[in-house]
């Protein structure tokens, strides 16, 4: 015996306690089969390498290489298999249903529904006998009754005519309008009733048999047809033109609580610019404050109602009331406090937007004079023919050509201040007129003594020259004698309209 095989239970090895041990001797051992252990690896191995192949490979990538011709392989192979399960593709026999005669076929057809594609012919019907007797004509309605609306930019006469009314008749009516009230003043979208009565043949148009439309909020106009012609009747209507006061807290917000107590949106805009103005909405006003709104409001017998502009804007803001009411001063209209103290109006504006400032006050050398000369404005470089804008409102005292300022335009902004403007290629503003800020007055160019396109640009105190950029100019409106009398008047009777509710 060359060895002896000693087999152990697991409490042996010292886990549990220890068990019984036995002995076998090799003689006493299983005889194995001889084999020998590298064939049985060198099979493994195979088995393994042929496991690990893919066989479903991207036929995509890798074209022409083995693993790709094995791919193709094997989707042919799976592509013979499936062939080979599909069924057969022979037409199934089975018995035609007998066709329908003439008869049955025809009510089968009226009893279905047929697309419109065939003509939606389906249905029973009656054929037409002995006793219908064909229409040479189709007969016209003797009278028709429509309605047209006037379009933006479009005419009255062609309106009448694309309803059908003969040019001639179309032309008498509109100057029989013209003679009550201006054509020109019809609103876009009045709509116009109208009946054509019967013609003498199809080549003819409709005589105009009646007319009526709303030519204004406060009139009508009927318009017939008599032996003599054409009439009109204008039919007056009565329109109240009390104004419409709202009042309301301003809560949370100013424009949704003036809206929800009936203010119109446009009123309700106009009246937070002109708060705005005067006080800082987000500091100044409180949710505790209280609105006043006073509107243009007409109210017609008809039933129609039209709202036109704000006219007061109140505001109470805990015992601290502010009025404003709009008023022309000078040709211009603005927002006046009770007190007739008007709006600031301040900032300079730059009389060329964008433009960069090429050279500013004060001695330079000439380029054209060739020595150093004193400056007397500031010169903006810009694009020839860009605009030039006044940098706030005022009365033209000049404007024309002078000497090597070229085309020269001067402004007096009050009695101390002024501004002027050269080199300008075109001027489009005359002496005499007044211009508001901004304001275009004319364009860049290069007339005068001038190297190139730009504007040379002068200001004025008490008739002597000053640095342009250290003048601001700002000013308040106010008002004095009859106009402030005027305006406190005019003030009392809006302030006096009672408190109502939006129709």
């Amino acid at each position: 015996m060359k060895g002896v095989w000693r087999l152990y239970r697991r409490n042996d090895q010292g886990f549990w306690q220890a068990g019984h041990v036995a002995a076998l001797s090799l003689s006493q051992q299983i005889q194995e089969p001889e084999f020998r252990l590298d064939k049985v690896r060198l099979g493994r191995a195979r088995l393994r390498s042929f496991v690990d192949n893919d066989f479903v490979t991207d036929l995509g990538i890798d074209i022409g290489s083995l693993a790709w011709f094995r791919g193709l392989a094997t989707c042919a192979l799976l592509c013979a298999v499936t062939v080979s399960f599909a069924p057969p593709l022979a037409p199934l026999r089975m018995a035609a249903p007998p066709s329908a005669l003439d008869n049955a076929w025809e009510e089968t057809r009226a009893q279905s529904i047929a697309p419109l594609a065939w003509g939606g012919d389906t249905g029973r019907r009656m054929a037409a006998n002995d006793a219908v007797t064909p229409l040479g004509t189709i007969p016209e309605r003797p009278v028709i009754t429509l309605v047209a609306s006037l379009g933006q930019g479009d005419g009255f006469s062609r309106v009448l005519e694309r309803a059908g009314v003969g040019e001639a008749e179309a032309r008498r009516v509109t100057a029989l309008v013209g003679s009550v009230t201006p054509v020109s003043d019809l609103a876009p979208g009045t709509r116009i009733s109208m009946v054509l009565g019967r013609r003498a043949n199809r080549n003819q148009a409709r005589p105009l048999e009646a007319i009526d439309f709303r030519a204004r909020f406060d009139l009508s106009l009927a318009i017939t047809r008599s032996a003599d012609g054409f009439a009109v009747r204008p039919i007056p209507i009565a329109v109240n033109r009390t104004p419409l006061r709202i009042q309301g807290r301003v809560g949370d917000s100013l424009y949704r609580s003036a809206r929800a107590a009936g203010a119109p949106p446009k009123a309700v805009e106009a009246y937070i610019r002109a708060i705005a103005s005067k006080l800082s909405l987000g500091n100044d006003v409180t949710g505790d404050a209280k609105f006043d709104i006073i509107v243009e409001n007409e109210r017609a017998e008809t039933g129609e109602v039209r709202s036109g502009k704000l006219l007061y804007a109140g505001l109470d803001r805990g015992g601290r009331k502010m009025q404003l009411l709009e008023w022309n001063i000078g040709g211009r209209t603005e927002w006046f406090e009770a007190s007739g103290v008007g709006q600031k109006r301040g900032g300079i504006i730059s009389p060329v937007a964008g433009a960069r400032k090429t050279s500013g006050f004060g001695m330079r050398f000439h380029p054209l004079l060739g020595y150093n000369r004193f400056h007397r404005g500031v010169d903006y470089g810009a694009a020839y023919g860009s605009p030039i804008r006044a940098i706030t409102g005022g009365l033209i005292s000049f404007a024309g050509r002078s000497g090597g300022y070229g085309n020269h335009v001067r402004i007096n902004h009050n009695s101390s201040l002024g501004s002027s403007y050269s080199h300008m290629s075109r001027i489009i503003v005359s002496a005499g007129a007044r211009v508001s800020p901004g304001q275009i007055i004319g364009y860049v160019g290069s007339t005068g003594m001038s190297t190139g396109p730009h504007l040379h640009f002068e200001v004025y105190r008490n008739g002597a020259l000053v640095n342009p950029t250290t003048v601001a100019f700002e000013s308040t409106s106010l008002l004095s004698g009859q106009g402030l009398a005027a305006f406190r008047s005019r003030l009392a009777q809006l302030v006096a309209v009672p408190t109502s509710s939006a129709p």
